[in-house]
């Protein structure tokens, strides 16, 4: 591509943000709650019945993984392979995000329903294969695979299509966020955080959303085990169809 086309796509991209700015605001406000209590069920539910796996805050494998092998543990293959499966899985969405010529909120969309048809793998999968009766087992393990793909894409969706959002999944950046703020509300002194009178109300959705997905998950899986994951697959599914942002059939067309 000549340097006046790259020049031209990067002003055409520049003035289609510029236009999706009111759009991005109302997602960022409305869909990350949404998403956090799906991170939320989909963590539990995985950890509960795939063999103490976490599918949404992938690194903790890490921490589980370093415990078992300095007490002598069993190896869990699934928790080796979580973090270069979440890589290759956001790769994929990448791809995705590219092939599908869609910039900014143009991109929530297709990614909402990569999500759900990842979780509805799951759920379909969990149903027939019955992985929690063998968590440690190579269904187990694939299922993990599954999840933890479905969790890669909503992180890619916030990375590419509402950066300025922090993350649905891994609570400490905003439960940080949540204290600092609510401190700095309370004090007299000059604040050491930039004024930001959002900053409080966005990271306390996001925790109590991810908190509530939890609840319920567990709940869920103790009453009706595998069918559990029907849960996230049903938010997801309200996500894709409720946050339809209105740019996206002229970003579509634009592209055509």
């Amino acid at each position: 591509m000549s340097t006046f086309a790259r020049s031209s796509a990067v002003l055409r991209n520049w003035a289609r943000s510029a236009k999706d700015t009111p759009e991005l605001s109302r997602l960022e406000w409305r869909l990350p709650p949404l998403l956090s209590v799906i991170a939320g069920m989909v963590d539990l539910t995985g950890f509960f019945t795939l063999g103490h796996v976490f599918t949404a805050h992938v690194t903790g494998n890490l921490v589980v993984a370093a415990a078992d092998a300095v007490h002598g543990g069993p190896f869990h293959l699934a928790q080796a392979l979580a973090i270069p499966v979440f890589m290759l899985a956001l790769a994929g969405v990448w791809l995705i995000a590219q092939v599908s010529r869609r910039r900014g909120v143009g991109l929530v969309s297709p990614l909402l329903l990569v999500q759900f048809l990842l979780l509805a793998a799951i759920l379909i999968f969990s149903v027939i294969a019955r992985p929690s009766a063998a968590p440690h087992g190579l269904m187990a393990g694939v299922a993990v695979m599954i999840a933890v793909s479905a969790m890669a894409c909503q992180y890619a969706l916030l990375r590419l299509a509402m950066p300025r959002v922090v993350s649905t999944a891994v609570m400490t950046g905003n439960l940080t966020n949540t204290v600092l703020s609510l401190l700095d509300s309370l004090s007299e002194r000059l604040a050491l955080l930039p004024v930001d009178a959002g900053r409080l109300k966005r990271s306390s959705h996001l925790l109590v959303g991810f908190l509530l997905g939890c609840v319920v998950a567990a709940y869920a899986v103790s009453v009706f085990d595998d069918w559990a994951w029907a849960l996230p697959v049903a938010l997801s599914g309200v996500a894709l169809v409720c946050f339809h942002p209105v740019g996206d059939a002229s970003q579509a067309g634009s592209n055509g």
